[in-house]
C-alpha cells in the first residue's frame, strides 16, 4: 500500500500522486501572510505527538 492510497482511504478521496508529493513534506508551501500576522504552526513528531504555536507580531 503506497503512502498515496493509505491516505486516500480514510479520507475517501482521490490523491494525485503530483498532489500528494506537495504536501508530503517537511518544507510547507508559501502563503499571503495574515492580516493580523499571527500565524500557527503545527508539528507532528514521528510518535504523533502534535504540538500547536500561535507566533504573532
Amino acid at each position: 500500500m503506497t503512502p498515496t492510497t493509505s491516505s486516500a482511504a480514510p479520507l475517501r478521496a482521490d490523491i494525485s500522486d503530483d498532489a500528494w508529493a506537495t504536501i508530503n513534506s517537511t518544507v510547507s508551501r508559501p502563503f499571503p501572510r495574515p492580516r493580523s500576522g499571527r500565524i500557527t504552526i503545527k508539528v507532528i513528531n514521528h510518535y504523533g505527538d502534535e504540538v500547536l504555536k500561535v507566533i504573532a507580531p
